[in-house]
Order: structure tokens, then sequence, then C-alpha cells
């Protein structure tokens, strides 16, 4: 007897998913709700837990494979002990026959006496004939490595076979492949370090991959952005000395009372508030021939995950204290490190804030996350010699930018949300009195 695995229900607004991943092979024992296989949709991964305690049976829909809701993936059989596994769809199936585990002695001796039989050209081929699997017992599949994994091990080029699993049943994890880059250990197997250290001259090397779900989505919405809103980007500079005296003097006590790290992002969310508050077209968004002003003040966050760029919403971020703010970034960030943030997560959102400083970006020209009309740009705080009382002084400046829907949004209005903002940061108490 066995349970059918099928796809769950998919998010609204989400059509079909693409199996990236199987962490079971057929034949392997599973458990009750552990998870078998990765399905990536446009926003989230999703997660496929077990239906039962068993073996995995047939795997119906390979890595690669699209599929839709209620969809039959594969099946979980009863274990009944050795051999329970009554068939194995052909594509999880290697390409070579092998040998059942209870052939034993028979299937050798049979092997013996065709090899008595066979021709002497034949049996000294069959000797000298190597099989790929034995020379590299350790070889690791990447389309077997969860979606994170797979990403480290492709960016740094590394030889997932060298990489030692901590795990208990040998699946790697992104803990440890960053271990390994820690280590310094060697990232590639002999055979791949040869080939680098003699490259053939003239070689042109090219590598075709597909796009991921999520790829193609932030494409499709980035293009969607620029060809639907009329989109202007408007600049100012903050100096950050204030927050940073700030930070410097109630960190620990602050770190201490919380539990979370004072970052300069509850400062920035604090401030775009004031700012939509006074200028509510800021936080609104075209519907058709409507305009939609929200009176709440949802936040999205951008942050840089193994799968690409996302999103995640702080959900009426106004009537949140600094340290609840910090909280749900801090938490946010993590399920996006790991992949687990939920549609409902990724959805929605008024407003966006983007840190390009983190990566050293002095400045940029933020995009709209559409539907919303703005979205704020953060850059690398850099000291620079700025006029101060007629003199020139030495600043820890950040340049800020404001890009807008030109459609809604006048340029008055974005010149001065940007300006409320680069007053709030300046004069922090502003946050606090709400003036």
């Amino acid at each position: 007897m066995s349970v059918e695995i099928k796809v769950p229900e998919l998010p609204e607004s989400v059509a079909e998913a693409t199996v990236v991943a199987w962490h079971k092979q057929p034949g392997d024992k599973v458990a009750r709700d552990e998870n078998l296989v990765d399905l990536e949709t446009d926003k989230v991964v999703l997660e496929v837990p077990s239906p039962a305690d068993g073996v995995l049976g047939p795997v119906h829909k390979p890595v690669g494979e699209v599929v839709t809701a209620d969809e039959v993936l594969g099946a979980v059989e009863h274990d009944n002990g050795p051999g329970s596994v009554t068939e194995v769809a052909p594509e999880a199936t290697p390409a070579k026959n092998q040998e059942s585990p209870q052939s034993g002695s028979a299937g050798s001796a049979s092997a013996q006496s065709d090899d008595r039989g066979a021709e002497p050209g034949a049996r000294e081929a069959d000797e000298t004939e190597t099989d790929p699997a034995a020379e590299a017992p350790n070889q690791v599949n990447l389309d077997d490595l969860s979606p994170a994994v797979r990403r480290l091990v492709m960016e740094h080029d590394l030889d997932a076979s060298l990489i030692e699993a901590s795990s208990q049943d040998g699946r790697l994890t992104k803990e440890d492949v960053l271990r390994h880059l820690e280590q310094g250990k060697p990232t590639v197997g002999p055979e791949a370090q040869a080939a680098a250290a003699a490259p053939a001259l003239g070689e042109r090397p090219e590598e075709r991959v597909p796009m991921t779900r999520l790829r193609q989505r932030i494409a499709e919405r980035l293009v969607e952005a620029q060809r639907t809103a009329a989109m202007l980007t408007t600049f100012n500079e903050v100096d950050m000395q204030p927050v940073m005296d700030i930070r410097s003097r109630y960190r620990d006590r602050f770190e201490k009372m919380h539990d979370v790290r004072l970052g300069f992002m509850s400062f920035f969310v604090k401030a775009v508030i004031e700012a939509l508050k006074r200028y509510p077209a800021v936080n609104a968004s075209i519907d058709g021939s409507d305009i939609v002003y929200h009176g709440y003040y949802d936040i999205g966050i951008a942050v840089s995950s193994p799968r690409g760029l996302v999103v995640p919403v702080v959900r009426d971020a106004d009537q949140l204290s600094f340290a609840e703010i910090e909280a749900q970034i801090n938490e946010l960030g993590r399920k996006a490190q790991a992949g687990k943030l939920a549609m409902d997560e990724l959805t929605g959102g008024t407003f966006t804030i983007t840190n390009g400083g983190i990566f050293g970006s002095l400045l940029s020209t933020p995009i709209l996350n559409p539907p919303q009309s703005g979205i704020l740009g953060m850059h690398k705080i850099q000291e620079r010699p700025v006029a101060q009382d007629g003199e020139v002084v030495i600043k820890p400046m950040m340049y800020l930018a404001h890009s807008y829907d030109h459609r809604l949004i006048d340029g008055r209005e974005a010149v001065q949300f940007l300006v409320t903002v680069k007053e709030q940061i300046e004069d922090p108490a502003r946050l606090l009195l709400e003036v």
C-alpha cells in the first residue's frame, strides 16, 4: 500500500511551481512530516513533507518539472523491509542496471558463469572497463541540494563532494558550506585544480542555466515598473552623526533590555512613517483610474537572500517601537536567508526601503516596487567635508534617493517627503516627539 505525495495548495496568484530538489531517493526511509521535496514559486520555496512513515517509492516529477496544485509528485510505500519498493519511475533510476541487494552470491555465481561463456575479447573489455561511479563514489548531484546550499556551491564554484556533511543523513547544510569556506579547504577536486592550473589557450567557456522562478519574477516586475510608471528620482544627503551618537550612547543598554541590536533601519522606518503621514500621496497607489490612499503603514524592507532580492513587509510599522521594528526586521532577514518566508510576509506593502550601503553603494536610483508609488534608497555612510556655520568640517554623510511615480506624486511632494526624512534623522528627538 502506498500514500501519494501531492503538490499542496499554492498561494493565491501563484498558478504553478517548479521542483527544485528531492531530499530523498527512491528506496530511502522517510518519516512522517519530514521534508521530501522543495517546490519553487515566483515568490517563495514551499516544502512538501512526507505524508506517512515508510520508504520513498516512485518519483513522478523529477527536478525541473513544472507542477500545479494537487498533482502527484510521488509516493511513500509502507516499509516492509528490503525490496519493499515495487517500482521506481524511469527518471529516478540510474542509466545503468544495478543488482538488487538480495541477489547475493547467486547473482555473483550467475555472473561468473556468464563470464566463462563469454568471448575472450569481451572478457578483457569487461575487466578493463571501469565504472564511473566507482571512480567518484562521493560525487554529489547539485539537484539533490537545497536551494540555499546549491546557490552557495555554485557561487563559489565548489566541489560538493569535498564538503563534510554534519547531518546524520549525510545531507549538506548551508552551515557546512560556510564552515568549509571559512576553513579555507580546497574548493574543487584534483582534476579541476589541474585544469585550472593549465588553462587551454583561447578557451572561452560559457555556461547556460535557466533563470529561477524568483529571478524571472524580479525581471518581470522591474520591467513592468519602468514601463508603466512615470518614474523619477530625487536625491539629498543626511548627516548621520546624531543617530550614530544615540546608537553609541544607548546601544549596550538597548540590546540588554530588548535582546536585539539597535541598527539604523529602525530610525529610517520611523522617519519614513512620519514623512508618509505628512505626504499621504507617497503612501498611495494607482488602481486603474483610481488613487488608493492607504490608512496604514506596511513598510517593505528589501533583503538580499540566496535566491535573490526579496521584500518582506513589516506590518503596521507605525504602531511598533524601535525594538519591535528591529526584531521583526531581524526575523524576516533570517527567514529570507533560510528560504522560509511565507507568502503573506512578501505581499502587500505601501512603501519600500532598500539599503545598498551594506554592499558599499555610494549612490543609486532604486526602482519602484509596483504597485507602490515610492521607494527610499539608503547608501554607504562616508566621511566627507561639508560646510557648517561658515567652516569646513568632516561629517559622516549618507546620500538618500527617493524614487517616485510622477503620475501620482508631484515633484514638490517628492522633494519635501525626502527633506522630512532628512530632518527626522538629523534631529532624532523629532521621532519621539512626532514633530
